[in-house]
């Protein structure tokens, strides 16, 4: 079935503003990446302006996303993103006896992270302070963690939740036997 140039037309501004959102990007960065003009970038977003094939080069280079699929008719709403247990990055010298499964997409970092951790009998993870405002929140999958915040202190069980600060130093432990657990950060 072959699309109206309308309907693509239609659909780019959105889909444009869309792409710098997810990439945390203001008009001035895109403009400054893409060689192309923050007016010219805010018009096309607008819809007040139809981009050049060349400009629309730019601006998807840019914001590192696909030509064709930025123009594509299916959208965010219509696809699930699917990180395989397999393929999930990890991180293994934070911590002792702490493996950290990295569950949240890319362009989160530093602002909604999501971590798997597996921890050994014994196994610790200690963090320095973040941002302003931070918290953290622990569900505890399977074992006994021991969670650290400034100066408060709780053990959690299978299926407790705990929330807590994350701009002091904290940290989390296994409670005398391996555990896993689900870590939310929010960056303020």
């Amino acid at each position: 079935m072959t699309e109206n140039t309308d309907d693509i037309l239609n659909r780019l501004p959105a889909r444009l503003k869309e792409a710098r959102r997810a990439k945390g990007l203001s008009l001035e960065a895109v403009a400054n990446l893409s060689g192309v003009s923050r007016s010219m970038v805010s018009q096309i977003e607008r819809g007040e302006s139809s981009p050049t094939i060349s400009t629309l080069w730019n601006l998807t280079r840019a914001l590192q996303v696909d030509f064709a699929g930025l123009l594509d008719a299916e959208t965010a709403r219509d696809r699930i993103d699917v990180i395989r247990a397999e393929e999930a990055p990890t991180i293994e010298n934070m911590g002792e006896g702490c493996r950290i499964r990295i569950l949240s997409p890319p362009e989160e970092a530093g602002h909604h992270e999501v971590y798997e951790l597996i921890f050994t009998e014994g196994g610790a993870l200690r963090s320095q302070p973040h941002t302003r405002g931070a918290t953290e929140q622990l569900t505890v999958i399977s074992g006994e963690v021991q969670v650290t915040s400034g100066a408060a202190e709780s053990t959690l069980s299978q299926g407790d939740t705990a929330r807590y600060a994350a701009d002091v130093p904290h940290s989390i432990r296994s409670a005398g036997s391996p555990a896993r657990a689900l870590l939310i950060v929010k960056n303020a």
